[in-house]
């Protein structure tokens, strides 16, 4: 068995590993030929991420035969972390099955690989009826602005504007952004739709991947879950799916 991934650069591990460690301590990364796949729910099945990352965004790929190889993602991060921005980074495994990790020209880590407790994830079948695209840097404003007020994010759109808002105890907030604004690149209904998530779920993942993805991607139905999807270079597909709140 031959596998080998290398990126020129370290910020798509670290976006893909900071994306994860939002969810879950585990993650067992599935290889083909066709790339390197994760999906994983997080304990309470709130949130479930879903990443693609494809063998042509990457410097060098070889997969010979299908491979799943399980870690914990402090460990691994905590060796990713150690890569300057500009560092490439290789993995493969070894015949003695311990990840191989090659950072720039003169770091090498052996680390050692977990039994994967990968279960299938199915992903949920959902007719989204709205899709907003917002800046990361605006998305994660927004997010700051709803949460001095609550834990909650309410998203309503309709053809000509979304909106963002939040209710607490101490007051509500609302933020608009309205179709042409250049914060808000993209804007498609089907029908005016309207839904709450968590916003603690929200922030981590936001902060985890937004800094190095320039558009995020919201598609959701009313009262139905929401997936998120981060554009970031040189990784194919980040998509981050979160149920929404069921007022009681």
């Amino acid at each position: 068995m031959v596998f080998s991934a290398k990126t020129g650069g370290s910020d798509e591990w670290k976006a893909v590993i900071s994306a994860i460690s939002t969810l879950v301590e585990e993650a067992t990364f599935e290889a083909t030929g066709e790339g390197i796949a994760f999906r994983g729910m997080d304990p309470s099945h709130v949130a479930l991420i879903d990443i693609a990352w494809p063998n042509s965004a990457f410097e060098k790929y070889i997969c010979d035969q299908d491979v799943k190889f399980g870690v914990r993602i402090d460990e691994f991060s905590k060796l990713i972390k150690r890569a300057d921005k500009k560092d490439s980074i290789e993995i493969s495994i070894s015949d003695d099955n311990l990840l191989l990790v090659t950072i720039g020209k003169n770091k090498k880590y052996k680390m050692r690989l977990i039994e994967s407790s990968a279960t299938d994830t199915p992903l949920p079948k959902i007719a989204y009826n709205a899709k907003v695209g917002v800046t990361s840097a605006e998305f994660d404003k927004i997010l700051g602005d709803i949460q001095v007020v609550s834990e909650y994010l309410s998203i309503n759109a309709n053809p000509t504007k979304a909106e963002f808002s939040g209710r607490g105890d101490s007051g509500e907030a609302v933020v608009t952004l309205e179709k042409g604004m250049p914060e808000m690149p993209e804007i498609e209904t089907k029908e005016e739709s309207t839904a709450t998530y968590s916003l603690e779920y929200l922030n981590s993942i936001v902060k985890a991947v937004g800094t190095v993805a320039g558009t995020v991607i919201c598609e959701f139905s009313s009262k139905m879950p929401l997936r998120l999807e981060f554009k970031v270079a040189n990784v194919g597909r980040i998509h981050f799916y979160l149920a929404p709140r069921v007022e009681s």
